[in-house]
């Protein structure tokens, strides 16, 4: 039974230092299906100084041991998976099939992918006489979101560890059951107390006190770009290292040549996965303006064949958002889409046909969108897919670049080589090729205002170390 009335802290299960809860709803229901503690800063003061206490012994243990560490969780991991898609589909509404396979599975492919890395590091790379060592950073704090959670979780807990790091989780408060369920599985691994600890609560509460802390040598967030300029400004005074993954507004560029019923097919059911409850959703897609009726036509035919409906129920192809307030935005931002006179090709304001119940989005589509619209320039955050025109390929690049965010973007052509030449034009931290997914070993972060910092493979592992050289380590 999963405690969510305690806080993971030091190797053992401890009460919160003042009372406080939230309940936790059911996106699909709107039901509270049960409450979740809060933390305060006394919790988060209790859980730096165990990690600090920690990283004396954990820093220094070698590469081997970790290697067995990560092994071992890895292990008890794939026996909690089915547990965990579960716990994902409860609290933030991903088909239960999705959530088992891609929510839970981007959790276990990455302590996979973290654990290939670390076995063949070089943490010591000689530089002249020198020698460059690299080393665990210290304490770090994790503030981690909903709409992946066990990706987002993973990603920074798994080369945190490899690196020898200790570490302060604080997981979003919509999703906190498969957070503690992740605290169990290290716990049975046998991961060193102190090392790994959990505190649920609030960004204002808990993800500030983490921020401000001085014994917490990184902040590694992952959440909206407003919370990321919060988090970078609170950390600044003790001059902490802040690695983020912040929002997007990712251009899909479809060339003139491609293969167009295959790219829009793609890049609409990309949009929808998780609900558009992506950072990285292509959410602008951008074609040649001669084609956009064509287009138009290719990607409704998509969205009406897309079914929101009950996480498990038999054919869902989308669930809910994940609660009220997004469902509010992004039916307000519908509006302004409408209102600003785009052409609505698919779904629109309300709930599905046949829903009476749930943070249900109508699979929606808008085309005839110009850059200055807002539903062009803000990340809805939800299954809505803007169509714009450009009148050539330079136009194309041009309206891809012009977004604060920089993320992601996708590339189709009709060769391999025309998407390489659009791609590398991208203002953007991933950009995909010909419908190709992202590769775990290939680093994940963005340009601009989508953040700072690199995920995933030795690019992750290197945002947990700290560089040092050592003058005359190699001098005759």
């Amino acid at each position: 039974m999963v405690n969510r009335m305690q806080f993971y802290i030091d190797g053992a299960w401890v009460d919160p230092a003042v009372k406080k809860s939230t309940a936790v709803v059911n996106p699909a229901t709107e039901e509270a299906m049960y409450e979740v503690a809060l933390g305060s800063k006394a919790d988060v003061d209790k859980a730096v100084a165990a990690a600090k206490r920690a990283f004396a012994t954990f820093s220094q243990t070698s590469r081997e041991e970790r290697v067995a560490l990560l092994t071992k969780v890895i292990e008890v991991y794939k026996t909690r998976i089915k547990e965990i898609g579960a716990a994902v589909s409860d609290e933030m509404g991903a088909p239960l099939p999705m959530a088992e396979k891609l929510q839970a599975g981007a959790g276990l492919g990455h302590l996979m992918t973290t654990l290939d890395v670390l076995k063949n590091y070089h943490f010591e790379e000689p530089v002249g006489t020198a020698m460059v060592l690299r080393e665990p950073i210290g304490v770090v704090g994790m503030i981690t979101p909903w709409n992946w959670p066990l990706n987002q979780i993973a990603c920074k807990v798994a080369p945190a560890l490899a690196a020898g790091c200790t570490m302060i989780l604080k997981p979003s408060e919509f999703t906190p059951t498969s957070a503690l369920i992740f605290a169990e599985i290290l716990h049975e691994a046998g991961v060193p107390k102190g090392v790994f600890n959990l505190v649920n609560g609030l960004g204002p509460e808990v993800g500030a006190a983490m921020s401000e802390h001085p014994d917490i040598d990184m902040i590694s967030f992952t959440g909206s770009t407003r919370a990321g300029i919060d988090v970078a400004k609170r950390a600044a005074p003790t001059v902490k290292r802040v690695s983020q993954e912040l929002g997007g507004k990712s251009p899909n560029v479809i060339l003139e040549g491609a293969d167009l019923t295959k790219a829009v097919t793609g890049g609409v059911m990309h949009m929808f996965n998780n609900s558009g409850q992506s950072c990285n959703a292509p959410s602008r897609m951008i074609v040649p303006a001669s084609k956009m009726k064509e287009v138009a036509a290719i990607a409704k035919a998509v969205a009406d064949k897309t079914k929101a409906g009950d996480p498990r129920g038999e054919g869902t192809t989308i669930g809910p958002v994940v609660n009220r307030g997004q469902w509010d935005k992004i039916q307000a931002l519908i509006k302004k889409g409408i209102d600003e006179g785009a052409t609505l090709v698919a779904g629109g304001p309300g709930l599905p046909e046949g829903v009476n119940k749930g943070f249900y989005v109508r699979p929606t589509i808008f085309a005839d969108v110009t850059p200055e619209m807002t539903i062009a320039r803000e990340e809805i955050f939800g299954p809505v897919l803007t169509i714009l025109g450009a009148k050539d390929e330079a136009d194309a690049v041009k309206i891809a670049n012009d977004t604060p965010y920089g993320l992601a973007g996708y590339v189709s052509g009709a060769t391999v080589e025309d998407a390489k030449r659009v791609g590398r034009q991208i203002r953007a931290g991933n950009v995909n090729l010909q419908g190709v997914p992202n590769d775990r070993t290939a680093p994940f972060g963005g340009y601009k205002q989508s953040g700072n910092g690199r995920e995933w493979g030795k690019y992750g592992l290197e945002d947990f170390l700290e560089v040092k050289a050592v003058a005359g380590f190699n001098a005759a």
